[in-house]
């Protein structure tokens, strides 16, 4: 069995796979030392540590070798937050990545420069041709930006999300990413509406992991979520007291 035939597998509604993302090879070796069964990056936490905001602001090439490392450092499947792709061709975006050792990616539907949703033929096209050049070999997790752009009123949210997550599914996708999402009644009917898997983050309301597996969620993602806890933490108290107790004067430092 490959790693990205494993990863496909995880995703069952009603019994999701939970995804702690990571940033870098050691926080990756911790998610899977601590016991999931897969690892995924943030887009937003890998930017940061590289020195660069969100959106496709890394070179391409610094994300891929940012990838490999994480790959090679841990034995069970990755899947990577790819943003929109880094303007890269289907058969370009496959040769590379798949060179990495990831086997799995997330493909977002805006415009990472202008925020302004893709034309849903145009999206799925482009995630037919990625499906086409990788066959099996990759997990294809499409993102749907509707709700995080407000894209119209509530219901013509859910409506651009229905509509976009069939046309990702028949272009080959492994499952749709909804995010921003938190209402548990609206999640519960994506799911139940949605002829696939369905993924959505946690932290988008007061939900627990119970929560959205009654709903029938089949992938919880925690995107940034662990980094901003973690850096936060040594900002806010660790930081200030090592300062407090650092006497320039002294023969150390700490």
């Amino acid at each position: 069995m490959t790693l990205a035939t494993t990863l496909r597998a995880l995703h069952v509604p009603g019994t999701p796979v939970v995804l702690p993302n990571a940033w870098d090879a050691a926080s990756a070796r911790m998610v899977e030392a601590a016991g999931f069964p897969a690892v995924a990056t943030s887009s937003f936490a890998t930017a940061t540590i590289l020195g660069y905001d969100d959106g496709e602001h890394v070179p391409v090439e610094d994300v891929l070798v940012a990838t490999t490392r994480i790959a090679q450092s841990i034995a069970v499947p990755l899947t990577v937050d790819f943003e929109r792709g880094y303007r890269l061709a289907p058969a370009e975006l496959v040769e590379r990545f798949t060179a990495t050792g990831a086997v799995g990616l997330n493909l977002e539907d805006s415009d990472p420069a202008t925020g302004t949703m893709i034309d849903p033929a145009e999206q799925a096209d482009f995630l037919a041709a990625i499906r086409a050049e990788a066959g099996t070999e990759l997990v294809i997790n499409a993102r749907i930006d509707a709700f995080v752009r407000r894209a119209g009123s509530p219901e013509e949210q859910l409506r651009t999300a229905l509509d976009r997550a069939a046309h990702y599914l028949a272009a080959g996708a492994d499952c749709v990413y909804p995010i921003g999402v938190g209402d548990l009644d609206l999640i519960a009917r994506l799911t139940k509406e949605i002829a696939g898997p369905v993924n959505v983050g946690y932290g988008q309301g007061a939900n627990s992991v119970a929560d959205y597996t009654a709903a029938g969620v089949a992938r919880i993602s925690f995107g940034p979520m662990l980094q901003r806890h973690l850096y936060s933490k040594l900002s806010d108290s660790m930081l200030p007291a090592l300062i407090a107790d650092w006497n320039p004067f002294s023969d150390h430092t700490p």
